[in-house]
């Protein structure tokens, strides 16, 4: 993740906080729509981090504030392209200058085996993307899209996208009431 102690972290989808052990001390704020999940990170984590029930359909950015770093680790194979657009614009609204996104997600490519295609297309997720399809996502929010394709993250044969997304495209939203 590359990130520095003091920096600000959105974790987008956190689950029950489990990336808050691997990073330095930093200010973070995890969010989920579990309330079990939530309940369990604000347990094991609530001493160093902050959680919110919600997901990217009910989250305010306006009311998030700016962010060094914004993750979200198996988020996007579960949002259909309207949520995942969504994703990305909220990241792009409430990333600081010189701030990224990181997201990890299953995916189809070319180099991939057979056995993880078919692992991967059996995902719970429902919406598993190409790497394309990711990259055209992400584009609409970020200047800068580095994706890697990984086929050994874990024991069993899975295709990841490790997607790195910087230069957000801001774009004023309409208020109420405006044209």
């Amino acid at each position: 993740m590359r990130v520095e102690p003091g920096a600000r972290v959105l974790d987008i989808g956190c689950g029950p906080g489990d990336l808050v052990a691997a990073l330095p001390q930093v200010d973070y704020l995890g969010f989920d729509p579990s309330d079990a999940y939530i309940a369990s990170a604000r347990e094991r984590f609530g001493d160093r981090a902050q959680f919110r029930v919600g997901d990217v359909r009910s989250v305010e950015p306006d009311d998030l504030g700016r962010f060094d770093l914004v993750v979200a680790q198996g988020v996007l194979h579960h949002l259909d392209d309207a949520g995942a657009a969504q994703l990305f614009e909220i990241a792009a609204g409430v990333l600081a200058d010189g701030g990224r996104l990181v997201t990890v997600d299953p995916c189809f490519a070319p180099a991939q085996s057979r056995l993880s295609r078919a692992i991967v297309s059996r995902d719970r997720g429902g919406n598993v993307r190409t790497i394309d399809a990711y990259r055209a996502l992400a584009s609409r929010s970020f200047r800068d899209v580095h994706i890697d394709e990984h086929h050994k993250l874990l024991t069993i044969p899975f295709s990841h996208a490790v997607i790195e997304s910087s230069g957000a495209i801001r774009v004023d939203p309409v208020r109420k009431g405006q044209p």
